[in-house]
């Protein structure tokens, strides 16, 4: 009994941390013990909801180029990069799907700010390090201007389009200008500052290397161009060999120093993309099926409870109790992950909480047997427990791998909502598997130690 009554104590104290996490307004825990503003500590808690929730951004993307200059796999890729972009603003869940056979749906779940999001989505961001060597007297009078690069040129000449570049301006000196390498051997790239200037700093790509490394080694005292999407951010000369990375400077605020990283680091778009439409989606329609969903899953909650409380009365009641655990505890983990819900994911969490029921039936079922073969109390409930855990495992652990399958399924542009789906399913029956055999458990043995004697005088409080 004291194990139990051990148990008892962390189930109340985990079960308070849940009710505290679930609160709306609660935050997070932020511990700072020597006031330099440096966290030493850092909880957060954060709610996140999906387009079908809280509404976003639509974005409809038309290929630039004209049909049959591109491909389906050069479509494919162009919104799998777009896929990138999206990651990295921080949106979860996104939707990014092709339509048709030159078009690409982008949905973004909470994002305000419509400028920068179809900005960065849009951008092809194509960072090209040119060599630029006897022009140090004229690298200034060309910064922020467009140039023409051989790398250009050979983007251009591949897409069987006759003429020029589009956008370029008549030919400068030493135009097209060698291209020594692109964003493609970069490894990562990340958005720093220092007293207040913002910049890029940037790492090379192993196999990208050796070829960076030789020709700043052999430029040393020459400007090296960076360009992006054809317009020179800036030259600056080569004071040393870089051998792994360096830093892209261009006066950047931090919004375009941020946006900058994204886009290098999620590569340059194969095919060059217009915004056909972006609208923004009310959460009207959200709230609605909000509404609908707290509404269905209340109801179908309470007649669960009702259920098990009334043709398994006692255990029933232990049952019912663990069952409100096991929703706290979901809902805890939804905020601490956090976990994206949308309609999906809200009906694999209500799946879940009839796995839950399920295991409960299947424990009790089992205690009900061996009481009507003559076994004592206590051995009834510890035979019971024992002998449904097997089952109550293999029909969690069969549908959890099911839930890993869907959710790299739903890894695929277009899928998200699959991913959500499993992702919660899988939660509720990790969670389920603590629920039904610990703290039902605990909740049962409790109870029958207080009521022993009226259980052991009226077989009917336990179901049989």
């Amino acid at each position: 009994m004291q194990r139990y009554m051990t148990w008892l104590i962390l189930i109340v104290v985990l079960t308070a941390f849940a009710v505290w996490v679930c609160l709306p307004s609660t935050t997070g825990i932020h511990i700072d013990n020597d006031n330099d503003g440096t966290e030493e500590f850092s909880l957060n808690v954060t709610q996140s909801l999906g387009l079908d929730l809280v509404g976003g951004l639509r974005v409809l993307l038309q290929a630039e180029l004209p049909p049959g200059s591109f491909t389906l796999e050069d479509l494919q890729q162009t919104a799998n990069n777009v896929a990138r972009r999206v990651n990295a603003l921080g949106v979860t869940e996104p939707t990014v799907q092709i339509q048709g056979s030159d078009r690409i749906l982008v949905e973004l779940p909470g994002i305000k700010d419509r400028a920068v999001a179809v900005s960065t989505i849009q951008q092809t961001a194509l960072l090209e390090f040119v060599n630029m060597g006897g022009l140090r007297s004229q690298v200034q009078q060309l910064e922020g201007q467009q140039i023409l690069t051989t790398e250009q040129l050979r983007i251009f000449s591949s897409r069987d389009i006759a003429g020029t570049p589009p956008g370029q301006v008549s030919p400068l000196t030493g135009q097209p200008f060698e291209t020594v390498m692109t964003g493609a051997g970069l490894q990562s790239a990340a958005a720093l500052t220092q007293v207040g200037d913002w910049f890029i700093q940037f790492e090379i790509a192993q196999d990208s290397q050796e070829l960076f490394s030789a020709f700043t080694g052999a430029s040393i005292g020459e400007p090296m161009g960076i360009v992006l999407d054809g317009v020179l951010l800036s030259a600056p000369t080569i004071q040393a060999r870089l051998d792994t990375g360096g830093v892209i400077e261009g006066q950047f605020s931090e919004q375009e120093a941020k946006q900058l990283a994204v886009q290098l680091r999620s590569g340059a778009l194969p095919i060059p993309l217009r915004v056909e439409s972006a609208e923004s989606v009310g959460a009207t329609l959200g709230q609605e099926s909000v509404n609908l969903s707290i509404r269905a899953g209340v109801i179908g909650v309470i007649v669960v409870l009702m259920f098990m409380a009334i043709y398994y009365r006692v255990p029933g009641i232990a049952a019912a109790l663990a069952l409100l655990v096991f929703i706290v505890l979901n809902f805890a983990v939804f905020k601490l992950v956090p976990i994206t819900l949308t309609l999906p994911g809200i009906t694999g969490f209500l799946i879940s909480i009839g796995t839950a029921v399920d295991g409960n039936i299947l424990i009790f079922e089992r205690i009900k047997e061996e009481l009507r073969s003559g076994s004592g109390l206590d051995d009834a409930l510890e035979a019971g427990f024992e002998r449904a855990w097997q089952s109550i495992r293999d029909s969690n652990l069969s549908t959890i791998i099911l839930c890993v399958i869907l959710f790299f399924f739903g890894l695929t542009p277009g899928a998200g909502i699959v991913s959500g789906f499993a992702v919660t399913l899988a939660l509720g029956l990790v969670i389920n598997l603590f629920t039904a055999l610990i703290v039902t458990r605990t909740f049962l043995v409790v109870l029958v130690a207080l009521l022993r004697r009226p259980l052991s005088q009226r077989a009917w409080l336990l179901g049989v």
